[in-house]
């Protein structure tokens, strides 16, 4: 084989590699897109039953392809305190048993007769998928074409790298050089090295495949290369613990020992097996007897048996795994730092979507709280004028104006994604909501001002005007329950006792409006304090309009 050859192998495995990895995140973004509110309702469903947390790691996976994808889903939620260790651990199990259906996929790729390869076949759904994305005027045709398209496009750079190593099968001097790397503690590091590399595991056990099938190298090597694989697909979940707190870190270190355990429980099963039998049997013997003939099917086999089999083990020992995370990432004291910050979100986050977005509104409705922490801050000062948490006041109006920016600068990161209707729209509605908050906080800021002049002045209200002001407090605050009921449920009962009260707040505020001018006219009031007293019931007013248009965002994602 000349240069030109050997040039022309080597770029047709990356190519090959590249389209590879375009399908999977083609496909797993239309899946992981198309099922997103399906997942939300699937992960919710976690309990305290291990299996059950497996079976909805392996579904997850299953459906989106991708194992990095659910592992990220799970740090996040374990991250805000939505998921247990102990359950991220038997989801992250599952998680690893889902990813081999990649791997039969490629089996099944590979096989077939002489005259039409099942590889030729699938590879024929990326054209499908690509009419569908073109001519479709729905949006869930649309995806469903995307996926058709990944799926296809997975066999197209499948069959590339299948015709890069028969190329390489060729050359007698890399049959010599892969055949001289036998130590298995060598092949599972190349395995690990290479995987992180590409950060894909599901490609690393496809590039082992087809070297079995092309006679590269032995399929003892390929099953020491795809156990590596292994280790080297705790990388993302890695990278995405390292932004996150100590308990995402946790579950990131979980995912690293269940993947370490399961190499060394192998190896050491690979050691005995070989001590007794004298070298004459191995996985790989092993395997090949289960699946004569079928080296793709060997392979892939093996990698759904590892997994599985890892998981039996790991299963019972998940409690000591646990408290082996918690030695290993040991707790943070927390830091006096008042610097605005997020609290549910992350960069790594908008890796998934389908994450991000119910951590997004999460942070949505943490800021609401926070707005109405201000209202009420606000209210108290100007009935007692003692000033009393101005500190506090001007430290969350401060994250107030942080979360206005950053949140609607994540919403807008996130829309750049394949996103259903619903999803989409409510990234659009976030934009405003955070908005309304944001100005709710503005006319807390206006109200504690009045604060300011009352006290500068050295006058004060009435008690009447202070019952008022009271009255008016607590109606903003069962207002503002009706509209997080509706916003967090998307309840539309709640929403119509929610305009109910906003009426309410109307009418208070013009009869505190008439009361006060009553009160000035018989000198209960001083005059000094009557333009504040208005502009105080008119601010709370509008506070309950914001709330209101809140609330009134879930009329658009029925």
């Amino acid at each position: 084989m000349d240069f030109v050859s050997i040039l022309t192998a080597i770029l047709t495995l990356t190519a090959g590699i590249g389209v590879f990895l375009v399908a999977c995140t083609m496909m797993s973004s239309n899946l992981e897109s198309a099922a997103s509110r399906r997942l939300k309702r699937l992960f919710s469903k976690t309990g305290d039953n291990k299996w059950i947390g497996v079976g909805i790691g392996t579904l997850g996976t299953a459906a989106i392809q991708s194992s990095g994808a659910v592992t990220v889903m799970v740090i996040g939620f374990v991250n805000v305190g939505i998921m247990s260790l102990t359950q991220a651990a038997t989801i992250i199990y599952g998680a690893n048993i889902g990813t081999t259906v990649t791997a039969q996929l490629v089996a099944l790729g590979l096989s077939g007769s002489n005259s039409i390869s099942t590889t030729l076949l699938f590879a024929a759904f990326a054209g499908i998928g690509a009419f569908m994305m073109l001519f479709a005027k729905t949006d869930s045709w649309k995806k469903t074409g995307g996926i058709l398209t990944g799926f296809g496009m997975l066999f197209v750079g499948l069959s590339m790298m299948a015709n890069a190593m028969d190329e390489f099968a060729a050359l007698e001097s890399v049959k010599l050089f892969l055949a001289g790397i036998r130590n298995p503690l060598l092949l599972v590091l190349l395995g690990a090295v290479i995987t992180a590399i590409i950060q894909s595991s599901s490609v690393m056990t496809s590039i082992a495949i087809t070297m079995v099938v092309t006679g590269l190298i032995s399929l003892d090597q390929g099953i020491y290369l795809t156990m590596g694989s292994n280790i080297g697909s705790c990388v993302v979940a890695i990278i995405a613990g390292i932004t996150s707190g100590v308990a995402a870190k946790r579950t990131a270190m979980i995912h690293l020992l269940f993947n370490v355990l399961g190499v060394v429980l192998f190896l050491g099963a690979a050691l005995v097996l070989g001590g007794l039998s004298a070298g004459e049997w191995s996985f790989g013997n092993i395997f090949e007897r289960l699946f004569p003939a079928a080296p793709q099917l060997q392979l892939a086999m093996f990698h759904t048996v590892f997994n599985v089999c890892t998981m039996l083990v790991a299963l019972p020992l998940t409690s000591a795994l646990v408290a082996l995370a918690c030695k290993i990432i040991k707790d943070v004291p927390a830091a006096n730092s008042n610097e605005p910050h997020l609290y549910y979100l992350d960069p790594q986050m908008l890796r998934t979507p389908v994450v991000a977005i119910r951590q997004l509104k999460a942070e949505v409705e943490n800021m609401a709280q926070m707005a109405m922490a201000n209202y009420h801050r606000s209210i108290q000062d100007v009935i007692t004028l003692k000033n009393a948490e101005r500190e506090q006041f001007d430290q969350t109006e401060r994250q107030l104006n942080y979360l206005n920016r950053e949140l609607v600068h994540y919403a807008l990161l996130l829309s750049n994604n394949q996103l259903n209707r619903f999803d989409h729209q409510y990234l659009v509605s976030t934009i405003r909501t955070v908005s309304d908050l944001e100005r709710i906080g503005d006319y807390a800021k206006n109200i504690i001002e009045y604060a300011d002049s009352l006290r500068q002045q050295q006058v004060s209200f009435s008690e009447y005007a202070r019952d008022e002001i009271e009255q008016m407090s607590k109606l903003i605050d069962k207002l503002f329950q009706a509209c997080m009921q509706a916003y967090h449920k998307m309840d539309m009962t709640a929403l119509g006792l929610a305009n109910q009260i906003e009426d309410e707040v109307d009418q208070l505020t013009d009869e505190m409006e008439r009361n006060h001018i009553q009160r000035l006219a018989l000198g209960i009031c001083k005059p000094q304090a009557g333009t504040e007293y208005i502009s105080l019931a008119q601010n709370s007013e509008r506070v309950g309009d914001h709330l209101i248009n809140v609330a009134k965002t879930i009329r658009d994602l029925q």
